[in-house]
Order: C-alpha cells, then structure tokens, then sequence
C-alpha cells in the first residue's frame, strides 16, 4: 500500500493531497499488469474505472469502419487514462492498449466516486484534468482539421525537442506506423514529408534519431506557412 501511494503521489490528479487520503486511496486500487499489444479496454465496453500507468506506454485510439487508427494519447508513467469515462458516461470512448510491457492501478469508478464526494481538493484536481483533457482533445481536433500533415509532423517535433535532454535533437518515441496514426495519416506520407523536410535542410533522419537543423524553418511548417529556405 505504501508503495502505491508513493506513485499517486507523483501524480497531478493526487496532488495535494495529504498521506491519510493517499492511503484511503491505495486501499481502493487493484494493480494490473497487461503484455505488450494487450488490449485494455475497448470502445464500447462499460467504463467501471479509470487508470494510474506506472510503468510502460499506453495508446488511447479510435478505429474508422475501415479499420484505419487514429491515435489520440500516448500516456506515460505517472499519467492517468480513461478518468473521463468516470463521469462523462457509461461506456469507454475509445480502445487502449499496451505498447510495451506495462502495468498501472486501476481506481474502480463506485469506490472512487464515494472518496470524491467527501474531498473537495479531489474533486478540484479532478476538474483540473478533465479541462487539461479537453484542451488536449480540441487541440488534437484543431491540428487534424486545419493542419496539413506537415505542419502536424513539425508540431509534433517541436513537442517532442522540449522534453529532450539533446537540444536540437530528438529520438521518436513512436514507430513510424504508430507516429502516422497519431498525426492522421498513412506511413507512405509520413515518409514523403520526412523527406521533403530533410530535402529543404530543416532536419536530417537517422533511423529514430532526428537532428533539427533549421528550428525557424520547423517553427514556421509548424505554423503551417512556407519552410524558411
């Protein structure tokens, strides 16, 4: 129990909260362990929980009629998922599954609902990721509808370069298959416009490794104009 409360204490959604309510909260968790390409949970299925990740990747994703993705959240460790599920309905909104070994706590929505009610800094921090969540959702709705899949690709550089420890170089924390769905596209125009980008001297591709080397230029696709020459 105590090592469970250690990690929600690392986590926004459990932020200010006191050791007392952690332990309230660790007695209510069930930890899971789930395989690589283990399927989470589904579209449709009754959302009875939500989710803490402490170690591993998660893809949070949508299927069209055609069977095509569209990623719409990588989580990491010391991320929560599917907590909207919790309140805005019966039924989880999209699929989950594991990119690599993973292994999370689960928060079963009965027993979390009754903790909620007797905390307001619970329900605070809870309101707090729901409108993060949705920022994060229309941002992702804003980028897919009026953005090119150049401009997309850039932002999602530009994202990734200012969490890396290597200025001016990041490494993709996606296959290029994964990365497509999460930009919206297909692999074969996921690899078109690496290389028009590398042809116009703005980056250079090195298997994972991307070196950015005209920042201006990937800020101004990002912005969706003309690369800077």
């Amino acid at each position: 129990m105590q090592r469970r409360a250690l990690l929600m204490k690392r986590c926004v959604l459990f932020s200010g909260l006191d050791d007392d309510q952690l332990a309230q909260l660790s007695r209510i968790t069930l930890a899971k362990s789930y395989e690589k390409g283990q399927v989470i949970f589904m579209e449709g299925r009754p959302a009875d929980g939500f989710y803490l990740l402490t170690a591993g990747r998660v893809k949070l994703y949508k299927l069209a009629p055609d069977g095509k993705e569209q990623i719409l959240r990588i989580v990491g460790p010391g991320e929560t998922f599917a907590e909207a599920a919790v309140f805005a309905g019966e039924t989880y909104p999209a699929f989950a599954e594991a990119l690599k070994p993973s292994e999370a706590l689960f928060f079963h929505k009965r027993d979390f609902t009754q903790l909620v009610e007797g905390n307001p800094q619970l329900a605070l921090n809870m309101i707090a990721a729901l409108s993060r969540l949705l920022r994060q959702l229309t941002q992702l709705v804003e980028d897919l509808s009026l953005k090119d899949v150049s401009a997309r690709l850039a932002k999602y550089l530009l994202d990734l370069s200012a969490r890396s420890s290597k200025p001016g170089q990041v490494k993709l924390d996606l296959s290029k298959a994964q990365l497509a769905a999460r930009l919206g596209t297909i692999g074969e125009t996921l690899s078109r416009t690496l290389a028009k980008l590398k042809a116009r001297g703005i980056l250079d591709v090195s298997g994972r490794t991307i070196t950015l080397l005209d920042r201006r230029g990937l800020e101004d696709a990002a912005a969706g104009g003309k690369p800077v020459p």
